[in-house]
């Protein structure tokens, strides 16, 4: 019987197991982890402990990229590490990090290259030690160095020690990149932190309340209101729809003695007008059919506090003259009922239409305006605020990360892009962007095809038209350019890309009937986004279940996936 044959046999197969153990044990320290430190460290002591490599290190550029130093070590002491520094090609280290080959010295008392600098030949046991050092590879970078120290004689197979190392060295890769990652994304969202806390400290007057911007534009505005914060005069807030004139009534109300007593906002144009009466003055048991029980309107329960009128310029003549007989003598009667009742409130409009234009129609009361137009300020486009697009970019991305539960950065060039648009529907239009990019974004990242696929859509809207006007305005097949760099030029065709045409075809249409040519708009957007279907859903701009309901009515797989 030939025991010699069985004795190789086991040593192997305990090899093959010490192999197996090691890297598995490895991969899940890359997981569970929460540092470097302790994945690397424990992968090290694996070496040391299970296969033989011992004084086992990971080198690593300094910041400035000239020397490799010892960042990770097991079983090397402090001052050994220190002592561990090398150019780059300097020695066996400095080397392979320069070649990014591997390294195998049988005999290191027999090179000369090797410089014993980092453990001297009285610290390593007696007889033949070899060395081995492998690169640590990102792509066809060399991002570092692990190395080891092994006794020569011993039955375990060199070739297996390189092989094990090569493995390793890949995982100790995997670790590094993500570390850097995180540390990349940390630093950057730290930085949109200080950006935006800057932001707020350096806004004109000392209250702002959250108002983001350090335009002219904006700091006009807010020194508006800080001269008539504390005063009992009506303020009339003008500008387009989406400049954010409720966020800054806002802050008038809480820059005012006013500012421990109810704010209440009302949309006079969200509400039916038969039922808008109601709403701001309450009304009486009995007063009409359902009415079972006195109410009190927004007016009365702002009373002591401030009410801000959205959209005055859409109130009917009755209701106009009702709102002139509070600003004059502080009293209303509810719906049904005779009786004053007496109110202290303070009144902010705020209306995105020309209000002199609606005078000399003959659609609002001049003497209404005479007490609204006390004190008008009028509330800047975004495309006229320089420097806050980026500023409340940022802002929207953090809350949309808080939201969604992402942690999605902007790609290089993003921000360029945003603040080149024309933004016809000004803060509101930024936030729904930032928002439709966070969440068809794909592996953390908003690159600048996510924001010009979303601008697409956007510029199916011809024309900035406000809601209830008419649309007869702007000429069949006409297109204006919502870009900054474009807008004094001649309005142009959209280009006719398979993109915009394809998601062009369903924007603005989530509740229409299915029809044949929305299944191109779909299985595009499926692939964009990986087969993700409520990614998908956001990009078209429907509801995941009308999504669903489409790809269903129109027979399209399920498994469509990125290309």
């Amino acid at each position: 019987m030939d025991y010699s044959t069985d004795v190789n046999k086991n040593a192997e197969s305990d090899a093959g197991a010490s192999d197996l153990t090691v890297l598995h044990e490895s991969a899940k320290l890359i997981g569970q982890s929460a540092t470097p430190e302790i994945a690397i460290s424990g992968t090290l002591r694996l070496m040391s402990q299970m296969l033989g490599l011992n004084r086992g290190r990971v080198l690593l550029p300094s910041a400035t990229n000239e020397n490799l130093q010892i960042r990770y070590s097991y079983g090397l002491r402090d001052e050994e590490r220190r002592l561990g520094v090398y150019k780059i090609g300097e020695g066996i280290t400095g080397s392979v990090m320069k070649s990014g080959q591997p390294a195998v010295i049988q005999n290191i008392d027999e090179e000369q290259n090797y410089l014993f600098r980092a453990v001297d030949r009285e610290t390593l046991p007696d007889g033949v030690v070899a060395y081995m050092a492998v690169p640590i590879m990102d792509g066809n970078s060399t991002i570092g160095v692990l190395a080891a120290h092994r006794l020569r004689m011993r039955p375990r197979a060199i070739d297996s020690d390189l092989m094990i190392l090569r493995i390793l060295s890949t995982f100790i890769a995997q670790i590094i990149s993500i570390n850097n990652l995180i540390k990349e994304r940390t630093s950057y969202l730290q930085e949109e932190n200080r950006e935006l806390k800057d932001a707020l400290q350096n806004q004109s007057g000392e209250n702002n309340h959250g108002i983001l911007g350090e335009s002219q534009a904006v700091r006009d505005a807010l020194k508006q209101i800080s001269r008539v914060a504390d005063t009992v005069v009506t303020v009339l807030l003008t500008g387009e729809s989406g400049t954010g004139k409720e966020r800054f009534s806002q802050v008038l109300h809480l820059n005012s003695s006013r500012r421990d007593q109810p704010f209440v906002a009302i949309n006079c144009a969200a509400i039916p007008e038969q039922l808008l009466e109601s709403e701001l003055f309450g009304h009486e048991r009995g007063a009409f059919t359902g009415a079972s029980a006195s109410k009190k309107g927004k007016i009365e329960l702002a009373s002591g506090g401030t009410l801000f009128l959205d959209e005055i310029g859409d109130l009917n003549m009755e209701l106009q003259s009702k709102l002139l007989r509070i600003l004059e003598n502080q009293v209303i009667q509810r719906v049904g009922g005779v009786k004053d009742i007496p109110v202290d409130v303070r009144i902010i409009t705020a209306t995105h239409k020309n209000l002199q234009e609606a005078v000399n129609k003959g659609t609002f009361r001049l003497d209404l305006f005479y007490r609204l137009n006390v004190f008008p300020i009028h509330l800047p486009p975004l495309r006229d605020r320089a420097g806050d697009v980026r500023i409340l970019a940022s802002h929207f991305l953090l809350s949309a990360n808080t939201e969604y539960s992402r942690h999605t950065v902007f790609d290089k060039g993003v921000m360029d892009r945003l603040e080149t648009y024309n933004w016809p529907g000004n803060i509101r239009q930024l936030e729904n962007v930032i928002k439709r990019s966070v969440l068809i974004s794909l592996e953390g990242t908003i690159t600048i095809n996510d924001i010009e696929m979303i601008l697409r859509q956007e510029s199916a809207i011809n024309e900035h038209l406000e809601a209830g006007q008419p649309s007869d305005r702007v000429p069949a097949g006409a297109s204006f350019s919502t870009d900054r760099t474009e807008a004094a030029l001649p309005a142009q065709p959209l280009p006719s890309s398979p993109q915009s045409s394809v998601y062009a075809s369903t924007q603005n249409r989530p509740y229409s009937w299915v029809r044949k040519d929305e299944a191109g708009a779909i299985e595009e957007a499926l692939k964009h986004t990986g087969g993700n279907k409520t990614r998908a859903a956001a990009i078209l701009g429907m509801s995941p279940r009308q999504f669903r309901y489409r790809i269903e009515k129109l027979g399209l797989p399920l498994n469509l996936s990125r290309e």
